[in-house]
């Protein structure tokens, strides 16, 4: 099965409980990550808003407790001029407030540290609801293919801003929910998992090169 990138795009009430792909990409294509440090920074930032602090008594606030998600991150890319998320909401408007939360605070910072104004992504985020436990492992395999398939690494291992390493446990990931219901509960291991992934590259490839064709 192949996962429709071109499916309709638009908002229309996110349903708490449901699983959605979320992107964006920077106003006129331009690169919204110049230094490891933004990436460092956008993912600080959504690990802050991933949690409504407003929900939080003033007694937690000087305790460990957690604040409540309004959304769960089940993976996720930075690429260089743009980013793939999926997520599953929490709570009502969980993912709106927190998508319009992250592409503000990150333009107000990426605009103050290189001095410049405007809007610098391109509008509202997209979604698309992903319906079935089949298209939840093939939307997470494309997010996580980005960086080879646009040719930015010749390993996925090498590309860090991903969550592709939580998923083959290379490393931990904090910001990721890796519950055994979600995405590698369909398979028997980490490395049925990264299988999975990379047997898929060749034929991706192949389906970006004719996408910027039929575009040129």
């Amino acid at each position: 099965m192949l996962y429709n990138i071109f499916m309709p795009r638009r908002n229309p009430g996110l349903v708490n409980g449901e699983i959605y792909h979320v992107f964006n990409r920077g106003v006129e294509k331009r690169k919204t990550f110049l230094t490891d440090k933004d990436f460092e920074h956008f993912l600080e930032t959504l690990d802050h808003y991933q949690s409504d602090k407003s929900k939080l008594s003033r007694r937690a606030k000087n305790s460990e407790i957690r604040n409540p998600k309004i959304v769960e991150i089940l993976c996720f890319v930075l690429m260089p001029n743009h980013f793939h998320l999926l997520l599953k909401q929490r709570e009502d408007d969980g993912i709106s407030t927190f998508m319009n939360r992250v592409q503000n605070s990150f333009a107000k910072y990426f605009n103050t540290k290189n001095d410049r104004v405007g809007p610098l992504f391109q509008g509202p985020f997209k979604s698309i609801r992903v319906g079935t436990d089949e298209q939840l492992v093939h939307v997470s395999r494309y997010i996580h293919l980005n960086p080879l398939v646009s040719g930015l690494v010749d390993n996925l291992e090498k590309y860090s801003w991903s969550s592709f390493h939580t998923y083959i446990g290379s490393e931990s990931e904090d910001l990721v929910e890796l519950k055994a219901d979600q995405i590698l509960g369909y398979f028997n291991s980490t490395a049925d998992y990264k299988k999975f992934v990379l047997d898929h590259a060749e034929y991706a490839k192949s389906l970006e090169t004719l996408k910027h064709h039929l575009v040129d």
